[in-house]
């Protein structure tokens, strides 16, 4: 998780919480304010939680929105642990940093945003274009979504023994997917 930064057309600045599953390269989140708190991202994961269950780990520079009080809180009250990448190596969140890339060339550099509305519409309509549309090829040629939904079938298929191990849980959702 992260934040990309943006101006209104009159001038004043917006921030995006982006949230992208490592796994799935699903965007699960792109939500846009004009502040972010500690507050408002848990409410943001809150909301991730209730449609796609908690992760075991969330992955994130030392932003004080996410080294905050109110993080520390959610992420014990949910029981998610928040791993926190070295400060100035942006590389150890790789999957954020490229997709925040692709966010910014794709969508917030080409378009105008008159007002927050108008920015939250255009950048979810980018987000459900990522998501639904384009093919990854790290995820055998498929969408983030079908990907996504191709791992959740096949882990209701996996024995108990399985899913002890995540490892190779992962390895074989990968190698049945190509």
């Amino acid at each position: 998780m992260d934040f990309v930064s943006d101006r209104l057309v009159d001038g004043r600045w917006f921030r995006i919480l982006t949230v992208v599953d490592q796994y799935t390269r699903e965007c699960l989140c792109a939500h846009a304010d004009r502040s972010q708190t500690g507050e408002k991202v848990s409410e943001q994961l809150e909301r991730v939680i209730a449609l796609r269950g908690a992760p075991q780990s969330i992955t994130s520079d030392n932003g004080s929105e996410f080294a905050g009080q109110a993080m520390d809180y959610w992420a014990h009250q949910t029981g998610v642990k928040l791993d926190f990448i070295r400060s100035g190596k942006p590389a150890e969140n790789g999957y954020i940093e490229s997709f925040n890339g692709r966010l910014r060339d794709e969508c917030l550099n080409v378009e105008v945003f008159l007002d927050l509305a108008a920015a939250r519409s255009k950048i979810q309509r980018w987000k459900r274009d990522y998501n639904q549309q384009r093919p990854h090829s790290s995820l055998a040629d498929r969408t983030p979504q079908e990907f996504a939904q191709a791992v959740m079938q096949r882990s209701f298929v996996l024995s108990a023994a399985e899913r002890t191990n995540e490892s190779t849980q992962d390895a074989v959702c990968v190698e049945e997917l190509k």
